[in-house]
C-alpha cells in the first residue's frame, strides 16, 4: 500500500500513539491535556506514562487496555481513547475504565481514602445518538445529585465529538480550536497552516511527517492505516445502505397505503420481498468483506444486523 498523505492520521492506532504515547513526544500530550481537557483547572508540567494493560483483582476479572495511560505530577489520572466506530456500550467502558485508576490508588493498612484526580478522555470519530441533531463538540460530564450539584469532583469524563468540529482555518481562535482543528485535518494537510504556528505545532507536524518514519514505523503505520480505512469503509457502506433502505421503506409504505386490490397488493408483496432479499444479500455482502479484512466480530454484528450463527455460516463457506 502507498502512503499518498504527508502527515500521519491521528485516528490509526499507531499514528495516535505515535503523537502521544513516547517519551520523545510528551510535551505534546501534555498540552493537549492543558488545553483540551483542564482548560480551566490547574496546568500539569510533568506526567509519567502508566502501564495501559489492567488486570482485575482476581483470575475472573476482566482486564482493561487503554490507548493512553499516564500519571500527572500531582497524581492525577488520565485515560485517553481514540475511538474510531461508534459502540453500543462506550459509555459503559468509560465507566468500567475509570474504575482501574480508582482501585489501583488503595493502600495497605491505615488508609483514609483519600484519592486522586481522574479523567478519563474519549477523542470520538462519532457522534452519540442522542447528540446528533447538537451541535457541541466537548462534553463534561461529573457525578451530580438530584439537584444537579457536583457530588464528586474528582472523577470526570470528557467526549470530544469530532464530528461535530467544524471550523476553518480562518476560525480558529484559541489553541483548544487548533488543536482539534490539527486532530481533525492533519491527514489532509499539504504543509502547516499559517494558524498553527505555535512551537508545539512545530513539534507536532514534525513528529507527524511519515517521511521521517523508519522502515519498521511505516511497516506499522501502513498496517494500522490499512485497518482504519477498511473499517471506515465498512462503517460507511453500512450508513449508506440504511439510509437507502430508509428511503426504501418510505417508497413501498407509500405505494402500500390507500391500495386494496388483490392485483395492487401481490406486485407490491412480490416488490417488497425482492427488495427485502436484496437487502439481506447485501448485508451479507459486507460481512464477507469485513470478515476478510479480520474486522471484529461484534462490530459486524452491529453494522450488519446479523447474527453471530449466520456470521459463522459465511466464516465456514
Amino acid at each position: 500500500m502507498s502512503i499518498k498523505e504527508k502527515y500521519v492520521n491521528p485516528f490509526t492506532d499507531f499514528g495516535f500513539k505515535k503523537l502521544f504515547g513516547t517519551e520523545l513526544n510528551k510535551d505534546l500530550l501534555i498540552d493537549f491535556l492543558n488545553q483540551v481537557v483542564l482548560p480551566n483547572r490547574h496546568k500539569i508540567a510533568e506526567l509519567s506514562y502508566a502501564k495501559n494493560e489492567q488486570i482485575g483483582s482476581t483470575e475472573i476479572d476482566r482486564k482493561a487496555i487503554f490507548d493512553l495511560y499516564c500519571v500527572g505530577t500531582n497524581g492525577e489520572r488520565f485515560i485517553v481513547e481514540m475511538q474510531k466506530a461508534k459502540q453500543n456500550y462506550f459509555k459503559d467502558r468509560s465507566i468500567f475504565y475509570s474504575s482501574f485508576p480508582i482501585q489501583e490508588q488503595a493502600k495497605r493498612g491505615d488508609w483514609d481514602f483519600k484519592l486522586s484526580e481522574i479523567y478519563t478522555v474519549g477523542i470520538l470519530d462519532f457522534v452519540f445518538t442522542e447528540d446528533r441533531n447538537e451541535k457541541e463538540v466537548r462534553h463534561e460530564v461529573h457525578l451530580k445529585d438530584q439537584n444537579c450539584r457536583v457530588f464528586y469532583d474528582k472523577l470526570t469524563f470528557i467526549y470530544l465529538e469530532m464530528p461535530h468540529f467544524t471550523k476553518t482555518e480562518e476560525e480558529l481562535e484559541t489553541t483548544y480550536d487548533k488543536w482539534l482543528y490539527v486532530l481533525k485535518h492533519l491527514p489532509y494537510l499539504d504543509n502547516r497552516p499559517k494558524a498553527l504556528q505555535e512551537k508545539i505545532f512545530t513539534r507536532l507536524f514534525e513528529a507527524a511527517e511519515v517521511a521521517k518514519f523508519t522502515p519498521d514505523e511505516r511497516d506499522s503505520y501502513e498496517a494500522s492505516l490499512k485497518y482504519y480505512r477498511d473499517l471506515k469503509n465498512v462503517i460507511d457502506t453500512a450508513i449508506a445502505e440504511g439510509k437507502t433502505e430508509g428511503r426504501m421503506i418510505g417508497l413501498i409504505e407509500g405505494k402500500i397505503e390507500g391500495k386494496i386490490e388483490g392485483k395492487i397488493e401481490g406486485k407490491i408483496e412480490g416488490k417488497i420481498e425482492g427488495r427485502i432479499e436484496g437487502k439481506i444479500e447485501g448485508k451479507m455482502e459486507i460481512a464477507r468483506n469485513a470478515i476478510a479484512e479480520n474486522i471484529p466480530l461484534d462490530i459486524i454484528i452491529r453494522l450488519t444486523g446479523l447474527t453471530e450463527e449466520e456470521l459463522e455460516k459465511i466464516k465456514n463457506e
